[in-house]
């Protein structure tokens, strides 16, 4: 009897060791697993809604429920952004090649799926002239709506993935163009983007400006140089700086943009890259806020 008493504890011992190896394996797969997500970062606008919500990069939110066409206006800080680097760079003499601009929510509220196709449905019926697309795959749900606008593209994404309730899902709006015009910059800093983001957001999006350029400078000038001039420039003190023979990319924090990527970066809100060809040749430069969107 006392050997079958030891038998039980002795089994009793090895199962609870097991239980805890097995436990702890679980735990540091979650760990790495929601490492890995988090580590895939912001790269090609593109991708954005693809992203986990970042918490106080941008824009903060606001109650603003249910807002599909309605009158709240979703106006958040940053929405002039990308004039204020237009503007800097057209100063240094750059000539303006490339520039985007995203809004992107994080869609909270929503229980299920079907929630989040009603209220792609009500952005139907605001732009009807919009080219519409749905894809439907075993990971996620997505539409797709391309405005008619013809002096840049504007485009709409909805997603929501094939998960338990809550349903995640992400509102994207894009707008992107070649060169920078007074038209351009009009949009930017007036009612018409204003509007735009109020008829489609159900709060205030995070917003990521970007824009690249080039120059051919007649004097040579050694990257951190011109890097130096930039951050001189958009008043932006450097944070940390990749730097090697022909590219330089900086993450500075300046006092000319309000959003920020992480408080605990001393703010940065400004990227800079800045690629040479070689002797003589063009120098590209782009510039993103709070982080570059555009590859180069």
């Amino acid at each position: 009897m006392k050997r079958n008493g030891k038998l039980f504890l002795y089994m009793i011992s090895i199962l609870s060791v097991i239980l805890v190896v097995i436990g702890n394996r679980t735990t540091e797969a979650k760990g790495v697993l929601d490492f890995f997500r988090a580590e895939q970062g912001i790269g090609a606008g593109k991708e954005l809604f693809r992203k986990a919500d970042m918490g106080n990069v941008g824009a903060a939110s606001v109650n603003a429920k249910n807002n599909a066409g309605g009158s709240l206006s979703i106006f958040p800080e940053g929405t002039g952004d990308l004039a204020k680097i237009g503007a800097v760079l057209q100063a240094d003499d750059i000539l303006l090649t490339d520039w985007s601009f995203y809004a992107r929510e994080h869609v909270t509220g929503m229980e299920s799926e079907r929630e989040v196709q009603e209220y792609a449905r009500k952005l139907q019926e605001k732009f009807p002239d919009w080219e519409w697309s749905v894809t439907n795959t075993s990971q996620k749900w997505e539409v797709t709506a391309i405005s008619p606008t013809k002096h840049h593209k504007e485009m709409l994404q909805i997603m929501a993935t094939h998960t338990k309730q809550p349903v995640h899902a992400y509102i994207v709006y894009s707008v992107n163009g070649k060169g920078w015009n007074k038209a351009d910059e009009a949009y930017f800093t007036s009612d018409e983007l204003k509007n735009r983001l109020s008829d489609i957001f159900r709060e205030k999006p995070t917003v990521f400006s970007c824009m690249m350029g080039v120059f051919n400078d007649k004097i040579v000038k050694a990257l951190p140089v011109t890097v130096g001039s930039l951050l001189s420039s958009f008043d932006a003190k450097e944070i940390e700086a990749l730097k090697e023979e022909t590219f330089m990319s900086v993450s500075a924090s300046s006092s000319m943009f309000s959003g920020f990527i992480d408080q605990r970066k001393n703010n940065m809100n400004l990227q800079i890259g800045v690629r040479s060809e070689g002797l003589g040749a063009k120098t590209t430069i782009v510039v993103g806020t709070p982080i570059i969107t555009i590859e180069y």
